[in-house]
């Protein structure tokens, strides 16, 4: 596991509030967008689900519609629910009634899983053809490819953790997290419901060029301080990226960090 890891060294910034928290977020992404967009034309974001989304709201606020360039902006979902894209489960879902109904991306450039997989529960099919997605931008140069290992490199990715330390849907235990071959995965026994999902694997995830993990809570306080403790255990732990991983917490989820860390 060695070789996904240690691009970038961990980073954390503790906000008092989960407001600031999200004020912080959209500030970041709103000037990673620029930057992407005036060098690529192009600015590729990958999100996953939870409270993330709720997070995002200040990107919405006027300031922010105004002056990104939404147009240039290409979406993503780093893991999915197969369930159908209306469901509640859904992260598309989620996504789309918490943000992206909310700002002017174009239709055809929110990459959603396969919605025939999802309404028919198939896993391995979404996963399959989530991959073929994603080839097909590389071809296209929407996503760039990382110079190492001509993995998918993604702009931006807004990530969150579970208390149980997984990130996406990469559970601690699960062989998933040792998938080094395939883009995209697929698990039918999530320890979380619902149990078949979709995700990327572990070196797609660590080849993009920013990634951000967003944590609030106490209750993940225990599993924030492994990570920063380096218990590999935990897949958060093996979080990095080619510029910056940078993890945003609140007061109450980073309250068990050890001194030091």
């Amino acid at each position: 596991m060695a070789s996904v890891l240690a691009k970038t060294k961990r980073k954390k910034i503790i906000f008092p509030t989960k407001n600031e928290l999200s004020e912080a977020m959209a500030e970041y992404t709103a000037n990673l967008s620029a930057k992407f967009c005036k060098v690529r034309g192009y600015f590729t974001v990958v999100l996953s689900g939870g409270d993330l989304i709720s997070w995002l709201s200040e990107l919405v606020e006027p300031m922010y519609q105004e002056s990104i360039e939404w147009s240039k902006w290409h979406i993503f979902w780093v893991d999915e629910r197969v369930v159908p894209l209306d469901h509640k489960d859904s992260n598309y879902k989620l996504a789309f009634d918490g943000f992206l109904s909310k700002v002017p991306i174009p239709v055809a450039n929110i990459h959603a899983i396969d919605k025939d997989c999802a309404a028919l529960g198939d896993a391995k099919g979404a996963a399959l053809l989530y991959e073929e997605c994603l080839k097909r931008l590389v071809n296209r140069d929407i996503i760039r490819t990382y110079k190492a290992s001509g993995f998918p490199q993604f702009d931006l990715q807004l990530l969150g953790m579970g208390p149980d330390g997984h990130m996406a849907s990469l559970f601690p235990g699960h062989y998933q997290i040792k998938e080094k071959a395939d883009l995209v995965t697929y698990i039918t026994d999530s320890p979380k419901p619902p149990p078949k999902r979709i995700t990327f694997t572990l070196p797609v995830i660590n080849c993009a060029s920013y990634n951000l993990m967003a944590v609030c809570d106490e209750a993940q306080a225990d599993a924030v301080a492994k990570v920063f403790s380096d218990n590999f255990d935990l897949p958060a732990a093996w979080l990095t990226a080619d510029k910056e991983a940078i993890w945003f917490l609140d007061q109450a989820a980073a309250s068990k960090i050890p001194k030091g860390h």
